[in-house]
Formats: C-alpha cells, sequence, structure tokens
C-alpha cells in the first residue's frame, strides 16, 4: 500500500482582496496541485483584519506578504518555517533577517514599462505614485528607480504622490490630479505605480478632456481586469510574475517542512511582459481635430457612434475630418471606429464564457451577422474560430515546464495566440 503523504497545515497570509495577492495565491495552488505537497490551507480574505494571535497558530508553515508591515510584525518571533513575499528593494535593509524571502523585480518592472513609453516616441515622463508610508515601501522603491532611470538619460522625471483613496478626499483627488496633469509638458507618458492608481488618473484624464494616449500616454502596474473593464479607454499593464512567485514560494516551503533551510535566500522574479492596450499606443499626431476625434472615438466607439457624430464632437463639418483622418491616419473615421470596435470583441472573445450576441451589442455591431462578416474581412476567421484559437494558444502555453527548470525559466512564459503581450526586455 503507497504511503499517504503527511498533511500540513499551512496559513497564507495575505489580502485576498488585491490582484497580487490573488495571483501569489493561484501560484501557491499550482505547485500544490502538480505535486504531492498535502497541506490543509488557512486563508482569510485579508489577513491584517485579524493577525492577533498568529505567533501561537499550531501549524507546520507560512507564506506571507512582508511587505505589509503588520504581518511583518505579527510574524517577528514565529519559529515555524515561514517564506517570505513582497516587493525588491536596493536597500538590504528593507529585507527581513533569517527568511528567504521570493520579490518581485522593481527594477525590471519599472524599466519595462518606461522603455515602452520611450519607444512610442515620447520625450516627458511621468510617475503616478502613492503617499509615502510603511505600508507603501514598495511604491517608494519604484519613484527610486523611476527617477534613476530619468537621470541616466538626461530627463527630469516628474513625480506625483496624490493623496490615499478615501470616498471623502475622492473630488479633491480628482481635482488635485488634474492640476498635476495640466502642468506636465506634453505629450507625456505616465507610469502608474499600481492599475488602481492608473485608473484613478485616466478617469481624470476623461473628466478634463485630456486626450489619452495622445496627450497623455499611461501605463500601470498589475494588469488587473477590473481595472480594465471599470475603464473607457483599456488599460496598459505590466504583467508581474506573481504566479511564479506563489509557485516558487511554495516550493521553498515544501523543502523547508522537509528539513532545508533558506536563510536569507532573495529571488526576484522578473515580470512576465507588458499587455499593451489603447492606453499607451500613442502616435505623433500633428493636428488637434485628430487628437480630439480619437479621443472622442475610444470612449464612445462601443456606443455605436457614427463619423456625423464624431464630427459633431470635434467642430467641423464631416469631409474635413475625413480629410484630416486620411492624411494622418491612411483611413476614414469610420475605418477607426470599427478598428476600436474590433479590438473590443476581440478582448471580450478572449474571455471564457462570452457569447456572441452580447459581444455584438456591447461592442456597437448592429447585429451578429455584421460583427461576423467584419472578423472575416479583417482577420479572416469567424468571431468563433478566433475564440477557439485563442482558448488552444492558452491551453498550448498552460504545458508546465519540466520540473527540472529553474524558477525564473518558466516565469518567461506568455499566453500564445495573442498580440497584446510584449515580451520581457
Amino acid at each position: 500500500m503507497a504511503k499517504v503523504p503527511t498533511v500540513h497545515r499551512i496559513a497564507l497570509l495575505f489580502n485576498g482582496n488585491k490582484i497580487f495577492d490573488r495571483e501569489i495565491i493561484s501560484g501557491i495552488g499550482e505547485y500544490i496541485s502538480s505535486t504531492r505537497a498535502s497541506w490543509d490551507l488557512y486563508l482569510e480574505e485579508d489577513f491584517r483584519c485579524r493577525p492577533q494571535g498568529i505567533e501561537r497558530w499550531a501549524g507546520h508553515g507560512i507564506i506571507a506578504d512582508f511587505d505589509d508591515p503588520v504581518t511583518t510584525a505579527a510574524l517577528k518571533d514565529v519559529q515555524l518555517p515561514v517564506v517570505a513575499i513582497g516587493g525588491s528593494y536596493a536597500d538590504p535593509a528593507q529585507y527581513p533577517a533569517n527568511r528567504p524571502y521570493v520579490a518581485t523585480d522593481n527594477v525590471k518592472m519599472v524599466k519595462l514599462a518606461y522603455d515602452h513609453l520611450i519607444e512610442a516616441g515620447l520625450q516627458h515622463f511621468a510617475l503616478f505614485s502613492l503617499p509615502e508610508s510603511d505600508c507603501n515601501r514598495w511604491a517608494q522603491e519604484r519613484e527610486r528607480i523611476f527617477t534613476g532611470l530619468t537621470e541616466a538619460d538626461g530627463i527630469t522625471g516628474h513625480i506625483y504622490r496624490g493623496v490615499g483613496t478615501s470616498a471623502q478626499s475622492w473630488d479633491t483627488a480628482v481635482e488635485q490630479q488634474i492640476a498635476w496633469i495640466r502642468s506636465l509638458p506634453k505629450p507625456v507618458g505616465i507610469i502608474a505605480v499600481t492599475d488602481a492608481r492608473a485608473r484613478q488618473l485616466l478617469q481624470a484624464c476623461l473628466f478634463a478632456g485630456i486626450a489619452v494616449p495622445e496627450q497623455v500616454a499611461l501605463i500601470g502596474i498589475d494588469n488587473d481586469p477590473l481595472a480594465r473593464v471599470l475603464t473607457r479607454i483599456p488599460l496598459s499593464s505590466v504583467i508581474q510574475g506573481s504566479v511564479e512567485m506563489g509557485r516558487t514560494a511554495a516550493h521553498l516551503l515544501h523543502q523547508m517542512l522537509h528539513g532545508a533551510r533558506f536563510p536569507d535566500t532573495r529571488i526576484l522574479v522578473p515580470p512576465v511582459g507588458i499587455n499593451v492596450l489603447a492606453s499607451s499606443r500613442h502616435e505623433v499626431r500633428n493636428h488637434p481635430h485628430v487628437m480630439q476625434a480619437l479621443h472622442f472615438i475610444r470612449q464612445y466607439a462601443c456606443q455605436g457612434i457614427k463619423t456625423d457624430q464624431v464630427a459633431d464632437y470635434v467642430g467641423i463639418s464631416r469631409s474635413s475630418l475625413e480629410w484630416y483622418f486620411r492624411r494622418e491616419l491612411g483611413r476614414s473615421v469610420h475605418d477607426e471606429i470599427l478598428r476600436f470596435k474590433l479590438d473590443a470583441a476581440k478582448r471580450l472573445l478572449e474571455q471564457a464564457g462570452s457569447h456572441a450576441s452580447e459581444i455584438a451589442i456591447s461592442c456597437g455591431f448592429t447585429s451578429v451577422q455584421y460583427m461576423h462578416a467584419v472578423f472575416k474581412r479583417e482577420l479572416g476567421c469567424t468571431p468563433r474560430e478566433y475564440q477557439e484559437q485563442f482558448a488552444a494558444g492558452l491551453e498550448q502555453a498552460a504545458i508546465p515546464a519540466p520540473a527540472s527548470a529553474p524558477a525564473a525559466a518558466r516565469s518567461k512564459k506568455k499566453p500564445a495566440g495573442t498580440s497584446l503581450l510584449e515580451p520581457t526586455k
């Protein structure tokens, strides 16, 4: 009879409300599913709400977010095997002593976003950060990296921290964000330290009529699906290697449960790439009428707008607007509207459970048949075929790396079948 593996009680101390933490938990789950590890998991939505007593927890091991000072303090004297997770830092004092530490590589993430904006042809750059606090050490580290990159290029990098998010300060915060954006030289590329901050800034731009990405090209960090669906203009974002971080942390703890020790071991996991969407696709536009029209199209294309409505918004005749579009873009206003609707439909088809009839309505197509004809003409396939091809690409990309492959190598995998991912530089 095969020996039944020992069941270990493991605590996962994370904030399940954050995409970064959820993906780490997913990586831990993937490791458990692919090995003989038998773990009984203790997990709350947000451990920080109830940290008292964790030092007396009668378990076997812990994986925890050590960027959170509450967690760090609660686990200071815990003698169980503990694997720490958090951001990378230039200052060694920022790391916990005598703990193995799996980090997201802040240097590579900020540089990836910065290089992306440079490649878009931008010459002015800014960073939207968070107020300084012990909870935001990683944000201040990203500021330091951004400043180093801009100074090395002889560029003045503009940093704005703003205020923390709350219902009471929301209106004031938006006004301050708009004032900051208007004070920046244009066009400008802005990196936000999280997708949540990027979404706030994108909303401020739309509210103030500041064209994205013509005047402000914006990129966040986290690749949070929630941030994308809450904005009219799809948000570009750096994809952290957080799932790989979870797998790596689980592997370390699994070894520690069997006697291995990794004091002061630090493993940096690079980002996967960038999900490049409309918010950072900056192209040089010489005429303000084209910039205004594109700003309007990106917000309302999926509501079924027509060329006449775009011309009315810009305040010129339809024929004049068409002439400007042909000269600047080499295509008509209608073609630009259709292109944006097609991109929106492709993104929805890439989501599991999406139905063509619902997508046609939400993307502003007059009928499923018309959307079908557009896909055949522009992509050479039907919507269903596009969906099947994308799903097949994900299945191929999901084939696990051999067990002997190093964690850093596995973290470079990215979904196939999509043009939205740029490779890590």
